[in-house]
């Protein structure tokens, strides 16, 4: 099984192919849709996609870590973090082609 990663000139290709937009087109309108996203995702809000799932950020508190190669304890900083959230659309998908 070879692992494929998708990118945004995957993504402006399928707009290209399917919906018929020039190849300039799509391109733009890929950097709009992850700039509208990464902008809601800023302010906090939650990004929800139908079908498919929804983003939103989580604030994780101060931890205790432990350096694996040494063992010695360290902080780990507070911090926001990006969390995705699967519909069960999505989930049902990736489940019925395994």
């Amino acid at each position: 099984m070879t692992v494929r990663t998708i990118t945004r000139a995957d993504l402006a290709d399928a707009i290209y192919e399917q919906v018929g937009l020039s190849k300039n087109e799509s391109s733009l309108f890929v950097e709009a849709v992850l700039e509208e996203m990464a902008e809601a995702l800023v302010k906090e809000e939650t990004v929800k996609i139908s079908s498919f799932g929804s983003f939103s950020v989580r604030q994780k508190k101060e931890r205790v870590g432990r350096n694996p190669k040494t063992g010695i304890e360290v902080p780990i900083t507070p911090r926001k973090v990006v969390t995705f959230r699967a519909s069960h659309i999505l989930k049902k998908r990736v489940n019925e082609t395994s």
